[in-house]
């Protein structure tokens, strides 16, 4: 697996929203979902409506089962503001899948994924490596950054030290250096 980049400005995060929600509000949700969640893309394409909205509105956690434990991943504001638009434009049944291919029924491609992501980003003038893994290191980078305890991300990431988490995230002695911890009492 080749080596890729989280996104570390926000202007450049911000950027790309701007080019996706241009583009489509099923890949800005993919793009949001995923830098908010630190999901896998796997598991972000194989999301079901079902799995982030019932009968009570919009869901606060995001369950996720692999082969060993069930993960809980918090769906915050930025997420079900663009869930929410995303939703109203769509029609959509709970067993359809959250990505789901204009094509046919079937959720749309990690390729397809991919170049979503790669296409918006080399548009804002990226010019690092960005892959299917840039969505899940830019949620640790920023979640760190703001003072999330490394052992929550070990524990999101399934890493076994601190410092593969830190190495993944893209955290190097210097940036190590500048993590705010911002109680703001």
């Amino acid at each position: 697996m080749e080596y890729v980049d989280p996104i570390k400005e926000l202007e450049s995060i911000n950027a790309i929203k701007e080019i996706l929600r241009k583009q489509s509000q099923r890949d800005l949700l993919l793009f949001v979902l995923g830098i908010n969640t630190g999901i896998r893309v796997s598991d972000l394409l194989s999301l079901k409506v079902k799995d982030v909205i019932d009968d009570e509105g919009m869901k606060e956690f995001l369950y996720i089962t692999d082969s060993e434990e069930t993960k809980a991943y918090y769906l915050n504001g930025k997420v079900h503001v663009e869930l929410e638009k995303y939703m109203k434009e769509q029609v959509l049944l709970e067993e359809d899948f959250l990505f789901k291919s204009k094509k046919n029924a079937q959720a749309i491609t990690r390729q397809q994924a991919y170049r979503i992501i790669n296409k918006a980003a080399k548009l804002v003038g990226i010019t690092g490596k960005i892959g299917m893994h840039t969505l899940r290191k830019t949620f640790g980078y920023h979640a760190y950054r703001k003072g999330i305890a490394i052992s929550i991300l070990m524990d999101i990431y399934n890493h076994h030290s601190p410092s593969e988490t830190l190495k993944y995230i893209g955290i190097n002695k210097e940036d190590k250096k500048l993590v705010r911890v911002d109680v703001n009492l």
